[in-house]
């Protein structure tokens, strides 16, 4: 089973759900973690479960002037990061197209912003580690378009072209990118979904999988695979996707009641 080992690593979103799992999963393996999120307290208590390897950086990535005074403190923890994995995030689902802006904004904030922020205050401590990483995590949403999801879903997609942007210009450097896309996960950001969840996975389970695909080396990596591949064939033929699949999908039967009428 490939494992981690001896490594500093910076994660973020890491108060619960996927980032909590690979923040304890990591830490198993003699890995210096420093854990990130808004809420301090649940990071404390996090890094009771093992305080030798977990140091606490609160932090909301979304915030640009918060981010420059965590980098700062960022600084005073390790002079190098071997690996960031960008797990922080949001969801707001837009019901009957209400194209609320600040809604959008908040969205964007979190996934990609966040994102930006993040890797600006890590390059400078990753350009000291022999083969540096930085992973972010995206969606399989991203791959095609679901309803109600116009602003989860924009914000992953365009966290996947800023991915593959920083990757091409730093092609002929040492860094690695790698853009992780996982499917449902049971955290409390899926707990209010409404509708069916098909092969929901335990954060655990999605933190094997994200480890797994790190030590490999791999670039993207999504999961689960049952659910991987036919939205990857849909994101290839579009069309059926829009008429076959995404009318069962939305709840929108007139444009009255939206901001387009």
């Amino acid at each position: 089973m490939a494992a981690i080992r001896d490594k500093t690593i910076w994660i973020t979103g890491a108060s619960s759900g996927i980032g909590k799992a690979l923040a304890l999963r990591l830490a198993r393996n003699n890995n210096f973690i420093i854990v990130s999120s808004r809420g301090r307290d649940s990071l404390l208590e996090l890094q009771k479960a093992a305080p030798k390897h977990i140091r606490v950086l609160d932090c909301d990535v979304g915030d640009d002037a918060a981010m420059e005074e965590a980098g700062d403190r960022l600084a005073s923890l390790t002079d190098h990061l071997d690996m960031v994995v960008a797990c922080a995030g949001t969801c707001e689902y837009d019901d009957g197209l209400t194209l609320d802006v600040e809604s959008y904004r908040r969205v964007f904030d979190a996934n990609f912003f966040g994102v930006v922020n993040t890797l600006r205050q890590a390059l400078p401590l990753l350009a000291h580690s022999k083969k540096p990483v930085f992973a972010a995590v995206g969606s399989l949403s991203s791959v095609v378009g679901f309803p109600r999801a116009e602003a989860y879903g924009a914000s992953k997609a365009a966290l996947g072209y800023f991915l593959d942007s920083v990757r091409a210009d730093t092609s002929r450097v040492c860094l690695q990118v790698v853009h992780i896309r996982p499917g449902f996960i049971d955290t409390p950001l899926t707990e209010s979904n409404d509708f069916d969840m098909p092969f929901l996975m335990t954060p655990e389970a999605a933190a094997e999988c994200i480890e797994n695909g790190l030590e490999r080396g791999k670039h993207v990596i999504d999961f689960p695979r049952r659910l991987s591949w036919p939205l990857r064939f849909l994101g290839f033929f579009r069309s059926l996707w829009f008429r076959v699949f995404a009318p069962r999908m939305t709840r929108i039967r007139t444009l009255r009641k939206s901001s387009c009428a």
